[in-house]
């Protein structure tokens, strides 16, 4: 199988350990053992509990436990319609070995994270590409992906909270592409890797699985719990669909790891103080992002309203890639190039990053515009 260099991959293993300020990072704020225990209402004791456990394989799809913890996301998901993966890169990676053959169409809503794109086009699949404006606020014009929809179109597929951008498409609008999925029988994936952030209100968007009968949600601890190194994610949907991504799983995965399931547990049975404090960060760095882009007459931006991350629209005599390894060269600060999603003119910051790491770099940034 030929699949295309991941771009946005490449560019972080070459670089994110070689900065001294990362504001290319996509997660919240990494916890600690010692940090979701104490959010836990749990103490280093408690580790004592993992002494006993075994090193099997363990549940194949995820302990009951876990299970149960990951359907409290959902309105309409019970533990029969999830199974785990190795992280959400799993679970995006099955969904669609899962469900795409040679010869069938999708429709892909980009920028994405580009496993959405290249996978299915790797698989024979012919992929066209809605691609989000920013006239728009980089929200889906539903006219033109009418247009792309076909009578033979197999699934649509999208990131909500849309990464790279941070724009969020709230229910009505899911409910309208739903629809459109409806009216062709297509299948719906929307990956909700960073659900939970919503700028505003509970912080939590609404998931395809629940809105939608033919909708698949994948998701997982990276991001907005803060568990990157957890990797752990899942599949929610239909029965059909998990079963038909078991009999891939069984060829790849197996199962996750014990001890990834034993916090992963632990975490998502406490995701209220998880999510609040994940929310604290993103929302009170946002403002200061907000205060900085309004004093750099050489950058602008769509405001995002979820996720962790947004595009950066900077005035640079040079390509994007050119840009972010001068920037990176000359203050150590790393931002991911535009080109990395087919978004020349931009820059990806992430900005979930400890506050005085993200008041250090975006000051170091501003050195570099001015000089320039």
């Amino acid at each position: 199988m030929q699949i295309e260099p991941f771009g946005v991959e490449i560019w972080m293993n070459a670089w994110e350990t070689r900065c001294t300020h990362n504001l290319g990072e996509t997660c919240v704020e990494s916890l600690t053992i010692e940090e979701l225990l104490s959010l836990s209402g749990r103490n280093e004791t408690d580790l004592s509990a993992l002494l006993a456990l075994k090193m099997t394989y363990g549940d194949i799809r995820g302990s009951d436990r876990l299970l149960s913890a990951i359907a409290g996301l959902y309105s309409k998901q019970g533990p029969e319609n999830l199974i785990t993966t190795h992280g959400t890169i799993g679970a995006n990676m099955l969904v669609h070995k899962a469900l795409i053959s040679s010869g069938d169409h999708v429709v892909a809503v980009v920028p994405s994270y580009q496993q959405h794109y290249s996978i299915p086009a790797s698989i024979g699949a012919e992929v066209d590409k809605l691609w989000l404006r920013e006239e728009d606020r980089f929200l889906p014009d539903l006219d033109r992906l009418r247009a792309l929809v076909r009578p033979d179109t197999r699934l649509i597929a999208l990131t909500n909270p849309n990464n790279p951008t941070g724009a969020l498409i709230e229910r009505e609008i899911l409910l309208e592409i739903a629809e459109i999925a409806r009216e062709v029988d297509a299948w719906l994936l929307c990956d909700e890797v960073y659900r939970g952030t919503d700028q505003d209100g509970s912080g939590m968007t609404d998931a395809v699985a629940d809105l939608y009968e033919k909708g698949i949600s994948t998701c997982g601890m990276s991001k907005a719990f803060s568990l990157a190194g957890l990797r752990l994610g899942w599949v929610a949907g239909p029965a059909e669909v998990i079963e038909a991504v078991e009999r891939h799983r069984d060829y790849d995965t197996i199962s996750i790891g014990r001890i990834d399931d034993h916090f992963a547990t632990l975490a998502l049975e406490n995701r209220d103080r998880i999510l609040a404090r994940s929310r604290a960060i993103t929302r009170g760095n946002l403002a200061i992002l907000s205060d900085w882009v309004a004093g750099e007459p050489r950058v602008s931006w769509v405001k995002p309203r979820s996720g962790t991350v947004t595009l950066l629209r900077i005035d640079m005599a040079e390509g994007s890639e050119a840009f972010c390894r001068g920037l990176l060269q000359e203050t150590g600060v790393l931002f991911t190039p535009g080109a990395a999603f087919g978004m020349e003119g931009y820059v990806r910051i992430g900005f979930a990053n400890p506050e005085a790491d993200l008041r250090a770099g975006l000051a170091r940034v501003s050195d570099y515009l001015a000089r320039g």
